[in-house]
């Protein structure tokens, strides 16, 4: 338990660190991701950017476990 948590924090960190690059590379601008803005209201859902996102974790969790 203590091992995944580590790992854990260090991925939330890299993202963190990293933030401002995703978003240059159109991490949450991606096709399917759901923006609707009206004049006081903004809806974003990123359908898109989750799905990848847990692709990469699940392929990154399966990996530690080998």
């Amino acid at each position: 338990m203590q091992r995944l948590l580590l790992i854990l924090g260090i991925i939330l960190l890299a993202l963190g660190l990293l933030w401002p690059w995703l978003q240059k590379s159109g991490l949450g601008r991606l096709p399917g991701d759901i923006i609707i803005r009206r004049e006081n209201f903004t809806f974003y859902f990123p359908i898109t950017t989750s799905l990848l996102v847990s692709l990469l974790l699940t392929l990154l969790f399966w990996l530690f476990r080998r």
